[in-house]
């Protein structure tokens, strides 16, 4: 008798997976739009007379845009020159991007990548003052 259940159990799942890949091959053929049917149209109501009048909303001023190109919401934008990919400027170290640290590098402002727990104050000062050098750099402007 299990092994009637057992084999009963088996054919059920080969049949549920061979629907569930008859499914996901061909999406349309396991549901079919009905034919002569057409989707319903929403309903739109009328405003009450008796509801007050709707107030517009106040007019919100747009932000000032920057003069200085590149100048994003986060501030200035910083395109990779190898690949095309643009991202912000880091306010910290820390936060900077792979290619940002290899860059700086590359540009000589800085003698190595630092790991974050080599940051300390003279390290930290030296740092901000190499990103604010690249910063300037033309060949990194977004």
């Amino acid at each position: 008798m299990t092994h009637l259940l057992f084999g009963l159990t088996v054919l059920y799942m080969i049949y549920v997976l061979y629907e569930v890949f008859k499914t996901v091959a061909d999406p349309k053929a396991a549901f079919p739009a009905p034919a002569g049917e057409s989707l319903p149209e929403p309903r739109v109501e009328a405003p009450c007379p008796a509801d007050p009048p709707a107030r517009p909303a106040p007019a919100r001023s747009a932000p000032a845009r920057s003069a200085s190109a590149g100048e994003g919401e986060r501030g200035p934008q910083l395109r990779n020159p190898l690949n095309g990919e643009i991202s912000p400027m880091p306010t910290n170290y820390r936060f900077a991007k792979k290619w940002i640290k290899d860059a700086l590098v590359a540009e000589g402002l800085l003698d190595r990548v630092y790991k974050p727990s080599e940051l300390d104050e003279t390290v930290s000062q030296k740092v901000k003052e190499a990103l604010d050098k690249f910063k300037n750099l033309e060949r990194y402007q977004a």
